[in-house]
């Protein structure tokens, strides 16, 4: 995602643009291999391509949003099913938690060449988000990304001080009571699936073919309405390619672009 500027939202996670400093976990899982860092986060967790084979998180200790316990958990369950990274190890010490995965094929949607090639990645995103909807079979899911859950989470953020002021460009207008009143106002259920719960465009690998391979990153996997994936997955790509390719993904899907819904689940998403 690009940096915030007044017209993207914030940037919440992107590829290193300086020098990095490796926990000492990770130097240990490496073993010696070449070790690239690829991804950080603005809560301070990162990501290492670790020789040809392997990736390890990162994540401090003590941060609340970076549980890889978690997502070691959701990818073990939902490996069943679909294409996610093979958990190697998991493990935590005083510095921080770290989580070691098998490499996949496939290159993220933002990478070269398809960053290059935004009307077929946007393509591959929708299509695979449609899979892995159908794929993951709600009622065994152990794990929840409700939308009340998050209206709550919302709300309390709201009470803490946050504010409109700091979320993505269509929403900074917003007074915090325009905002309380949207987000209680939370359209009926489309329909339950099994979410990635951060189906943003980094997170789709795709192929060789240009067809989606993969997703990554799914340590907020949980049942949930399909709109909160689908409606920030098509917003990710004004992020990462510019205007004009949400459609894409809507069409790739299978379904027409709901404008209610994708408005509620973008300020949720911004909120949360």
């Amino acid at each position: 995602m690009p940096p915030a500027d007044d017209t993207t939202p914030r940037a919440l996670a992107g590829a290193p643009t300086g020098p990095v400093a490796v926990p000492a976990a990770v130097e240990r899982v490496a073993g010696g291999a070449r070790l690239e860092p690829v991804w950080e986060n603005q809560l301070g967790g990162l990501t290492f391509r670790v020789g040809a084979e392997r990736y390890v998180k990162w994540a401090p200790a003590g941060v609340a949003g970076l549980d890889l316990a978690a997502e070691a958990a959701r990818l073990a369950w939902a490996a069943r099913w679909t294409s996610v990274p093979q958990v190697l190890e998991q493990g935590a010490d005083d510095e921080g938690a770290w989580l070691v995965t098998a490499a996949l094929r496939g290159r993220s949607a933002v990478e070269a060449p398809w960053a290059d090639r935004p009307a077929v990645a946007a393509a591959a995103i929708g299509e695979g988000l449609r899979a892995l909807h159908d794929a993951l079979p709600v009622g065994d899911c152990p794990f929840s990304w409700s939308t009340a859950e998050r209206v709550a989470r919302a709300l309390e953020h709201l009470d803490a001080g946050d504010s409109p002021a700091g979320w993505s460009p269509e929403h900074r207008d917003l007074t915090v009571a325009e905002a309380r009143a949207r987000l209680r106002d939370v359209p009926d259920v489309d329909l339950l699936v099994v979410c990635h719960g951060d189906a943003c465009a980094p997170n789709t690998l795709i192929g060789d073919d240009g067809r989606w391979a993969a997703h990554v990153d799914l340590g907020r996997l949980g049942v949930a309405d399909r709109w909160a994936d689908l409606a920030v997955a098509a917003w990710s790509t004004e992020w990462n390619y510019g205007p004009g390719y949400a459609g894409t993904v809507y069409d790739a899907y299978g379904l027409a672009p709901n404008p209610d819904r994708v408005a509620f689940h973008r300020l949720l998403w911004d909120a949360t």
